[in-house]
């Protein structure tokens, strides 16, 4: 893919890595150490934690670790990310969420197969585990370690091209979902995305059905803003829920069938939300 945006980047110090790693966090402490301190190891030229207004100790742990600190001033997680990419100073970005864990060595790993492969976004690889013995965050470590969601190219961990991302960018209006928006617009502009089968990072998953219920709300949400902004994939997008839950479900009747109340909370959730997100956040914000 070419862009006509080309920013010069600042070359990076020897023995560091010409990336940028740029963390959004909003009342990440309790996984935001860990996760600096799993970046830091990888020797990154700079890190970036943008705070969604933080009302616990994110901003001291993010201070403490060495990262520049920068505020999104409440505007949502697409809006951190692109003022993560406006304050880079590497062709390279790598978007990280507080909730992942860097393995030694898997910076480096994935930046030889972004470069070889000449890719315009590659993701690692993700192997999804509950924070704590719980059955929603067993549930949707469960969903995400045995969905097709995880050959999907999305943004929780991945390298980018800055230039590409600066170029297309993500739809700010979005408050989720904004990965899979970003994702149709950069197959129609021709870039080279991907999926590392072999370079995996750790991603965490909390407990609560409050926390199930926000993350299939926000599902919900974020696939019927794609689907009004993209009609052509409209069709798509409002069966997928369904299609997730009819092959979840199956797997689940086989594999644990103790995760089937899950599967009805998901279908559930995710069109009640979507049906209100058609009518009301869509129309307020078209």
């Amino acid at each position: 893919m070419t862009t006509s945006e080309t920013p010069q980047g600042t070359t990076a110090a020897d023995g560091e890595l010409p990336v940028s790693v740029v963390v959004p966090a909003r009342n990440a402490a309790r996984w935001l150490a860990e996760c600096l301190a799993s970046v830091a190891a990888q020797h990154p030229a700079e890190i970036i934690v943008v705070d969604g207004c933080s009302t616990d100790n994110t901003v001291e742990l993010a201070t403490n670790a060495g990262a520049h600190v920068i505020s999104d001033g409440g505007r949502g997680l697409p809006a951190a990310r692109m003022m993560g990419a406006r304050a880079a100073t590497q062709d390279t970005l790598a978007l990280i969420d507080a909730d992942v864990l860097l393995p030694a060595g898997s910076l480096k790993a994935l930046l030889d197969e972004f470069t070889a492969g000449h890719y315009d976004g590659l993701q690692f690889g993700l192997a999804s585990r509950p924070d704590e013995e719980e059955y929603w965050a067993q549930a949707l470590a469960w969903h995400h370690n045995h969905s097709r969601v995880r050959e999907w190219f999305c943004v929780c961990a991945t390298l980018m091209r800055r230039d590409v991302l600066l170029q297309l960018g993500f739809d700010e209006s979005f408050r989720s979902g904004e990965d899979v928006e970003l994702r149709i617009r950069l197959q129609h502009a021709g870039a080279r995305l991907g999926v590392s089968r072999k370079t995996i990072v750790g991603h965490r998953f909390s407990g609560g059905f409050d926390t199930a219920r926000d993350q299939w709300e926000q599902d919900g949400a974020g696939l019927a803003r794609t689907a009004a902004k993209h009609p052509s994939r409209a069709g798509w997008m409002v069966a997928l829920p369904l299609l997730a839950t009819i092959r979840g479900a199956g797997l689940s009747l086989v594999l644990a069938p103790r995760y089937l109340p899950y599967w009805a909370g998901f279908l559930g959730y995710n069109y009640r939300s979507m049906v209100s997100e058609w009518m009301h956040g869509t129309r307020a914000h078209p």
